[in-house]
């Protein structure tokens, strides 16, 4: 909130607001009117009541939701649940929806009926979002279809393509906190079912204002005219995602743990455990099912601390060999391999590590088939740069994007692609995101190999640094309550670059905001530091968080480690003179 906002007086105080009324109460009232969800209109009237009443609480919150209005970009829509054009609600994601249509409409030529499907997951309202999208898209005469039931993100990303749509919604806030829900949206065609990038994103955002300023909500024409996609679909992905490793003689007695963490991809993954072949896990029972409450995690993000402590437990009583866990949309997996040195005898593998093991397998099974031309591997800018060692070794070429598998799975000859984030792209012919289903699938596979062999994944991590290179990586997450003291901090850091981080002295600063080695701009900067250690600072595109990404690489694995540590106290101390 700014300070204008925070000083603000309260509506209906003031010597003069008798005679001009508050552009931010007329806002809410014109809201209420086209509101249609019982709970978000109660909501909002009790906040217009305390207003009234002179609560400056509800004066600010009022401020806060109408001061502004959640941005349509490359990411969709994301934010918390509840009522204003802040927010994440109906109305909200009609407009959505209707300027979605109206640009689908233009873009589609006129003698043919754009088609459009919808998925949605078990977040609070994701199915209300999910059925009023379709509605509105029957209602503008598109060709609309809603996904069956509840299910994972990569799904959705799949029936695009499978259906040959124009575009394709996912309602999900995949990882965030419990009280956020989003509207991915994904395109057909060209696009080939990949995430939106501009400049769709700009186009599509000019629909929905028009039709945010011209349109209230209750007069968008709806239509219940709508298909329900076949079961065929969630076949399809299912038969395609088992054939990515299907399990070999390795694989018998293998003892590991899964958890959807309260997500939607338990369903889905075991049945195509089952169809690939290998022993049934044992699940995480307390977060099987879905769940929009998240009750067992404050975070329901693998990444975040605590999240998998479930997982551990549930591995060691049932003496698993591994852990695989994915985000509530199941578009993220998060691998654990046991470890006497971690404090509860479990260890999450990095998303570089995992990611890094999955481009190996990808690279092998490629130069085994003899390399097409143009076969690459790709990840994000701020993954580890050890892929590119790994595309090198083996012939294929290698791509660097931006960070987000909407620029990740359009690098040319995609065979492979990750981001740190654990986030995997292993199966390119099936579905053109990030899918945590298919490369659990990838992992087991590997499990399998490596039992097979009397190995483990920790066993195939150290054969990879001693074929590849010791390369390590860390990253510093700032989470923040007010978003602008990240604008401050990337700021502060363009209007005098560092010369050292801690005592490694930098060699080159990298603003992507001024355009560098072809990328889209973007507000990333990039040091390189003396020795071949890296640091890169971004804002996160979906949290109030200031992301630091560390990488170095050593003459050991010890070496390594050292350079990480003292890389990680620089950083650490930028960051406090900056804040």
């Amino acid at each position: 909130m700014s300070g204008a906002d925070a000083e603000r007086e309260p509506v209906g105080g003031g010597a003069d607001t008798e005679h001009e009324p508050d552009p931010i109460l007329q806002a809410a009232h014109a809201w209420l009117a086209q509101d249609p969800d019982p709970e978000t209109r109660a909501e909002l009237t009790a906040l217009i009541d305390a207003e009234a009443a002179g609560d400056a609480a509800a004066s600010a919150g009022l401020a806060e939701r109408f001061g502004g209005r959640l941005a349509f970009g490359t990411a969709g829509l994301r934010g918390e649940l509840g009522a204003g054009p802040n927010r994440m609600n109906r109305v909200l994601v009609a407009q959505a929806a209707a300027g979605l249509a109206a640009y689908l409409r233009e873009k589609t030529p006129s003698d043919r009926t754009p088609v459009v499907v919808v998925g949605y997951d078990g977040r609070r309202n994701s199915d209300v979002f999910a059925r009023d999208s379709v509605e509105i898209f029957a209602g503008a005469d598109l060709d609309a279809i809603l996904l069956p039931r509840l299910l994972p993100t990569p799904v959705l990303a799949f029936a695009v393509r499978r259906l040959g749509a124009d575009a394709g919604v996912m309602v999900t806030a995949s990882h965030n906190p419990p009280n956020d829900n989003g509207y991915k949206v994904y395109l057909g065609g060209a696009d080939d079912g990949a995430q939106i990038v501009p400049p769709a994103d700009g186009e599509i955002a000019a629909h929905i204002a028009r039709v945010a300023a011209s349109v209230p909500v209750s007069e968008l024409p709806r239509s219940l005219a709508y298909r329900t996609a076949a079961e065929t679909v969630v076949d399809g992905y299912v038969a395609r995602t088992a054939a990515v490793a299907p399990a070999t003689a390795g694989a018998d007695g293998l003892r590991w743990v899964y958890t959807a963490m309260h997500g939607v991809g338990g369903e889905t993954f075991t049945r195509i455990v089952e169809a690939a072949g290998y022993p049934a896990p044992v699940t995480v029972a307390e977060q099987i099912e879905p769940d929009g409450a998240f009750p067992t995690v404050a975070f329901p993000n693998p990444e975040e601390p605590g999240a998998m402590d479930l997982a551990f437990r549930t591995a060691r009583a049932s003496d698993a060999e591994l852990v695989i866990a994915n985000d509530p949309d199941a578009d993220r997996l998060a691998v654990a391999v046991p470890d006497a040195e971690a404090e509860d005898g479990w260890r999450r593998l990095t998303g570089n590590q995992v990611g890094l093991l999955l481009g190996w397998r990808a690279a092998r099974l490629v130069a085994a088939s003899e390399v097409p031309p143009g076969a690459s591997l790709a990840s994000s800018l701020v993954s580890s740069p050890g892929l590119e060692t790994v595309a090198r070794h083996y012939g294929l070429d290698f791509h660097a994007t931006l960070t987000g598998f909407k620029w990740i799975s359009r690098a040319p000859g995609i065979v492979f692609g990750f981001e740190e984030a654990l986030g995997y792209l292993v199966n390119p012919e099936t579905v053109r995101d990030k899918d945590g289903i298919s490369a659990a699938v990838a992992i087991l596979g590997l499990v399998a190999e490596a039992r097979a062999e009397g190995r483990t994944l920790t066993d195939l991590l150290d054969e990879f640094d001693e074929t590849f290179g010791f390369f390590a990586s860390d990253q510093i997450s700032v989470r923040v309550d007010d978003v602008s003291t990240i604008g401050r901090i990337m700021a502060a850091l363009r209007a005098q670059h560092p010369a050292r981080v801690g005592e490694t002295k930098v060699k080159q600063v990298d603003d992507l905001l001024q355009g560098v080695d072809g990328f889209p701009r973007g507000d990333v900067l990039r040091l390189r530091l003396k020795g071949g250690a890296r640091l890169i600072v971004r804002p996160s595109g979906t949290e109030p968080k200031l992301k630091l990404y560390l990488d170095v690489r050593g003459e050991s694995a010890a070496d390594a480690r050292t350079r990480l540590t003292a890389l990680e106290a620089g950083a650490r101390d930028l960051l406090a003179a900056l804040t």
